[in-house]
C-alpha cells in the first residue's frame, strides 16, 4: 500500500459540505482506514491514537460509527478486533460497509506502528475543514450584517468565530511543568529545627518585622557560626569540618532587612563590647611593655654602635640582639573584632590575621561579592573566601607590607543580597570555576511586600531577653577557649552521615536533580555536618563540646540541608547555571516570539545562533519534552533509502498564552 496522502472520496456517502462548488473538503480516507484497521489489529495502539482523536475528526460517517463502537467496547473492557466490532455494530453494520469492510480495514494496514502518524494526519485534515467551515460562517455573517451599519454585534461574532478556530486542541496534553530545577513553591525555613530560645525569637522577629522567616532563620545560623567559627571543629566519619557557614538570603529592596540584621546581630555586638572591655587592660599593658622594649632595644643598639673595644662590642651586640628579640616578642593584641559589614579582600585578610584566624562578614547588602569580583582591584580574588570557608592555612606576602600567616582561616558569611546579584554571580565565571558558588547556602524566599500586616503581634520581652543572653553567653564562652574544641557524633549519627552520602550520590547522575550543580551538591554533606554541630552547641549551651551529636540533632540538620537544597536549585536556575534549562528556555522563547506551533530542529538552527549544530539542541529539547512543553510527532513511514526526516515537534497549546 502506498502512503495515504491523496485528498479524495472513495464512495458516495460523503457530503462535500461547505466546500466550494467543484471542490471537496480536505480529507484522506486511506489514512482513516489505516487508523481504524491498526486499532483492531493491535489493540495497544488505541491508547496512542485516543490521545489524538475523539472520533469527530473522521470525514466518512461510517468511520465515525466504527470508531465509536471500538472505543465503546474498549471502555467496557471487551475485545475490539473485527469480529466483536461487527457484532456490536448490529443494524449499523450494513451502513458501515458490512463485515467484509471491517476486514478490509485490517488488511490495508502496512504496520500498526505507524498508526500515530496517520492519526495525526486525520487530525490535521479535520482542523483544515474547521477553518473552511469557519470561513463559510464568516461570509454568512458578512452577508447578514445590518444595513444601518451598526457592526458591534458583527465584530463580536467574528471575534468569537476566529477565537474558536484559533484555539489549539489540547487533547493528549498534560499540564506542562515550569522549566526550572525546583517546584514553584519553595519551602520556608524550618524554624522548628532550631532550639526554642533562638527559633522562637526568630519566628517572633519575622512576625514583628513582617519579613520572611527565612531571613531570621538563616541569620540565626550565621550567629551560631560567628560564635563557633574558628573555635569549634566537627568530626565527621572520615574528615573534619569547621563550624562556620556561608549563608546568602536573596530579597528585593524594601523588605526591612536592616531591621532584622540589627536585631539578630545585637548579641554579637554586645559580646564584642564585652571582649573589648576585657582586652583593654591587656592591650594597655602590652602597649607599655612594647614601648619599654622598644626603648631598651634602641638603647642597646646605640651602645653596640658606640662600643670601641672588641670585647665590649661583642657583649653590647649580644645585649642589643636580646633586646630586639624581646621587642619582637612583645605583641600588642588587636582590639577584638567579631565581624565586619563591609571589607575589601585585603582588609578581610588582615582582620583574619589580627583576630587569630576568625572573622565574619554580616551585611544586609552583600557588597562582599562585588568586592571579591574585583570592583576595586579590577580582577576577581576569592582566595580568602575559599580558604576561609574550609579553615585552611593562609600565607600572604605583599610588596611593602609584612607577611601575614594564618594557621587556620575561618570566615562566616551572613549576607542578604538583591535578586539581580544572582544573575551577576552567574555571569562571572570565576565564581563557579573557582568553587565559590558551591560553598554558598542560598535562601530565595518569597517577598511579603504588598501582603504585610500593619498591626503585627508584639515581640515577647522574655523571648528577646533570653535570645540576647544565650547568644552572647555562647559567643563569649567559645571566644575564651584557649584551644579549638572538636565535636563528635554518636555511632548512630555517624551511620546517618554515611546514609546521607549514599542518598546524595545518585542525584549527580545525568538525570538527577543535582546533575547541573555538582559543585554545590558535593559540599552538601559537609554543610549538613556543620549545621549539626551548630545546632548541638545551641541545644547544649553549657557543655556542648563535651557531649556527642545525636541522631535527632543530625536529622534536624538534614531538614535544614533539604531546605537549602531546594533554594539552591532556584538560585542556580536564576543564575542560568543549568545549560539544558537555558537552552530549553531559548527554544521556548523562540517558538513564542514567532508563534510557531510545529517545527523541526532544522527550523531552529538558523534563528538561534547559540546552537552550532543539530545535536546541540538535544539537551534542551529533551527537557522541553520531559516537562510537557513539546511533544514529538509520530514520524512518517519510511519509503526507500535515504536519511530519515528530521523529527517534528508540536508546541503545547498553552505555550503561546502563558508565561513560564
Amino acid at each position: 500500500m502506498t502512503k495515504p496522502t491523496a485528498l479524495h472520496l472513495v464512495d458516495g456517502d460523503e457530503d462535500s459540505g461547505d466546500a466550494e462548488p467543484g471542490r471537496v473538503l480536505p480529507h484522506n480516507i486511506e489514512a482513516e482506514q489505516v487508523v481504524l484497521g491498526a486499532v483492531m489489529l493491535a489493540p495497544p495502539v488505541l491508547t496512542e491514537v485516543r490521545e489524538l482523536l475523539d472520533g469527530s475528526e473522521f470525514f466518512r460517517p461510517a468511520h465515525v460509527r466504527i470508531w465509536e463502537t471500538i472505543t465503546g467496547l474498549a471502555d467496557h473492557g471487551d475485545p475490539f478486533h473485527a469480529i466483536p466490532v461487527a457484532a456490536a455494530l448490529g443494524k449499523d453494520l450494513i451502513k458501515s460497509g458490512g463485515a467484509p469492510y471491517l476486514h478490509t480495514l485490517v488488511s490495508v494496514v502496512p504496520t500498526a506502528a505507524n498508526a500515530g502518524y496517520y492519526a495525526q494526519l486525520v487530525r490535521d485534515l479535520a482542523y483544515a475543514r474547521r477553518v473552511i467551515e469557519t470561513g463559510t460562517r464568516l461570509s454568512q455573517l458578512g452577508y447578514d450584517a445590518p444595513a444601518q451599519g451598526n457592526t458591534a454585534d458583527l465584530r463580536a461574532a467574528v471575534a468569537a468565530e476566529l477565537a474558536s478556530v484559533a484555539v489549539t486542541d489540547a487533547r493528549g496534553w498534560a499540564e506542562p511543568t515550569p522549566l526550572t530545577s525546583t517546584p514553584t513553591g519553595l519551602p520556608s525555613f524550618p524554624l522548628w529545627t532550631l532550639p526554642d530560645w533562638i527559633g522562637e525569637y526568630a519566628a517572633s522577629l519575622a512576625e514583628v518585622t513582617q519579613t520572611p522567616a527565612d531571613l531570621a532563620g538563616c541569620l540565626a545560623l550565621a550567629v551560631l557560626a560567628v560564635a563557633a567559627g574558628g573555635k569549634v571543629w566537627v568530626q565527621a566519619p572520615a574528615w573534619q569540618e569547621p563550624a562556620n557557614l556561608f549563608t546568602v538570603v536573596v530579597l528585593p529592596p524594601g523588605n526591612r532587612k536592616s531591621e532584622v540584621y540589627r536585631a539578630m546581630c545585637a548579641p554579637i555586638k554586645a559580646a564584642e563590647k564585652a571582649l573589648i572591655a576585657d582586652a583593654e587592660p591587656v592591650i594597655a599593658e602590652a602597649v607599655i611593655r612594647r614601648r619599654m622594649a622598644d626603648a631598651e632595644a634602641d638603647k642597646t643598639a646605640k651602645a653596640a654602635e658606640n662600643a670601641l673595644h672588641p670585647a665590649e662590642k661583642d657583649a653590647a651586640l649580644a645585649e642589643a640582639t636580646r633586646a630586639k628579640l624581646d621587642l619582637d616578642a612583645t605583641i600588642v593584641p588587636a582590639t577584638p573584632r567579631l565581624f565586619s559589614d563591609d571589607a575589601t579582600v585585603e582588609v578581610l585578610t588582615s582582620l583574619l590575621h589580627e583576630q587569630g584566624g576568625r572573622m565574619a562578614v554580616l551585611s544586609p547588602e552583600g557588597e562582599v561579592f562585588s568586592i571579591a569580583a574585583g570592583r576595586y582591584s579590577g580582577a576577581p580574588n576569592f582566595a580568602v573566601l575559599k580558604k576561609g570557608h574550609a579553615g585552611e592555612e593562609m600565607r600572604v606576602d605583599r610588596m611593602g607590607r609584612e607577611s601575614e600567616q594564618i594557621d587556620a582561616a575561618t570566615v562566616t558569611l551572613g549576607i542578604c543580597t538583591q535578586p539581580g546579584v544572582l544573575a551577576e554571580l552567574g555571569a562571572t565565571p570565576q565564581f563557579r570555576d573557582q568553587g565559590l558558588l558551591g560553598r554558598l547556602l542560598f535562601s530565595v524566599p518569597e517577598s511579603l511586600l504588598g501582603y504585610r500586616n500593619n498591626q503585627p503581634a508584639p515581640m515577647p520581652e522574655d523571648q528577646e531577653a533570653t535570645y540576647r543572653f544565650n547568644a552572647k553567653t555562647l559567643i563569649l564562652s567559645l571566644a575564651r577557649l584557649s584551644e579549638p574544641a572538636t565535636l563528635t557524633f554518636t555511632h548512630e549519627a555517624q551511620a546517618a552521615i554515611v546514609r546521607l552520602l549514599a542518598d546524595i550520590e545518585p542525584r549527580f547522575r545525568p538525570d538527577g536533580d543535582l546533575a547541573h550543580m555538582t559543585d554545590w551538591g558535593g559540599k552538601l554533606t559537609g554543610a549538613t555536618v556543620r549545621i549539626a554541630g551548630l545546632l548541638h552547641l545551641a541545644k547544649n549551651l553549657r557543655d556542648g563540646w563535651d557531649t556527642p551529636i545525636t541522631t535527632d540533632t543530625f536529622a534536624d540538620a538534614r531538614d535544614i540541608a533539604d531546605y537549602f537544597t531546594e533554594h539552591a536549585k532556584a538560585a542556580y536556575d536564576a543564575m542560568g547555571a543549568d545549560p539544558a534549562t537555558a537552552d530549553a528556555k531559548a527554544v521556548l522563547d523562540w517558538a513564542r516570539n514567532t508563534t510557531t506551533t510545529r517545527f523541526t530542529t532544522r527550523d531552529i538552527l538558523p534563528a538561534l545562533r547559540r546552537f552550532k549544530k543539530v545535536t546541540d539542541l538535544d539537551p534542551g529539547l529533551r527537557l522541553l519534552e520531559s516537562h510537557g512543553w513539546i511533544r514529538r510527532l509520530p514520524p512518517p513511514p519510511r519509503t526507500g533509502r535515504g536519511r530519515p526526516a528530521a523529527p517534528t515537534y508540536e508546541l503545547h497549546p498553552s505555550a503561546l498564552e502563558t508565561s513560564r
